[in-house]
């Protein structure tokens, strides 16, 4: 499956914040739409992502004080992006290697929406169980 076939079916809505928001604001945004993670827009640039994992690392490192900060001192800013045309195999390898479980998706330079690891697995769980389906009536017809 491609990574536009999942945003067509989940569609393309993006969750941004701006680089200046407060760290407790970005977790009460998380929580309000219940997601793992913010794509922090600069203008109309992605400047990075801030993740729970973000978070948790700021809350470690700073404590408290960390809640007060702007996103932009802790989140990630080597954005990991994928493309319409890329397989879910390829995803999961990239995922997987990096570490990460948000892909901000690019299409034409524009962000076209945004794939987590729960997408990919759901995905992987269809697939799996669509072909278990198809070898099933292959075995009852023969």
């Amino acid at each position: 499956m491609l990574v536009a076939e999942i945003l067509k079916s989940k569609g393309g809505e993006v969750f941004s914040i701006a680089p200046d928001t407060t760290v407790a604001q970005a977790c009460a945004e998380m929580d309000g739409r219940r997601v793992g993670a913010l794509i922090v827009c600069d203008a109309d640039r992605v400047a990075g992502v801030i993740s729970e994992r973000d978070v948790v690392r700021a809350v470690a490192r700073d404590g408290a004080a960390a809640l007060t900060r702007p996103v932009a001192d802790y989140m990630t800013r080597d954005v990991v992006f994928a493309e319409p045309g890329e397989t879910v195999a390829v995803l999961m390898g990239r995922m997987t290697d990096r570490r990460i479980r948000h892909l901000p998706v690019l299409k034409e330079s524009r962000l076209a929406g945004v794939i987590s690891i729960g997408d990919v697995v759901k995905c992987q769980i269809a697939e799996a169980t669509q072909e278990a389906e198809q070898l099933r009536t292959y075995i009852a017809a023969g």
